[in-house]
């Protein structure tokens, strides 16, 4: 199993991009690790508020899918320098200031991947 160091991860996150949105809020990643890919998204949370996969979807390269279509028999593939919009809905979560995201998802090579970033919200 590869070990991805902390402070690689968080570069996926493109810092500024949080949005809050009417019921939820988008994040925007980027890979400038290397090729990859997601084979799961366990959840998101934002401050206190936890986002299971069937309230997550990752929008990249015209296509929306589902966090609950996501496994390890149905990844994502997730290119070297592709971006993508992580879009959680079903809940307010986002508060003024600063606000804390966790992303805990899953990939072939390394496993249970965690992202841990703090970021203002644009409204």
């Amino acid at each position: 199993m590869v070990v991805v160091p902390d402070f690689l991860i968080k570069r996926i996150y493109q810092k500024g991009s949080l949005k809050k949105l009417d019921n939820g809020a988008s994040v925007i990643l980027k890979n400038v690790l290397g090729p990859g890919f997601i084979s799961g998204f366990n959840y998101v949370k934002i401050n206190d508020v936890i986002f299971e996969p069937k309230e997550v979807k990752f929008v990249t390269n015209g296509e929306e899918i589902s966090g609950t279509d996501v496994s390890e028999a149905n990844p994502i593939a997730f290119r070297l320098g592709q971006s993508g919009t992580l879009v959680m809905t079903g809940k307010n979560c986002i508060i003024e200031g600063i606000n804390k995201i966790t992303i805990e998802a899953m990939n072939p090579e390394a496993g249970k991947v965690i992202l841990s970033v703090e970021d203002s919200a644009l409204t």
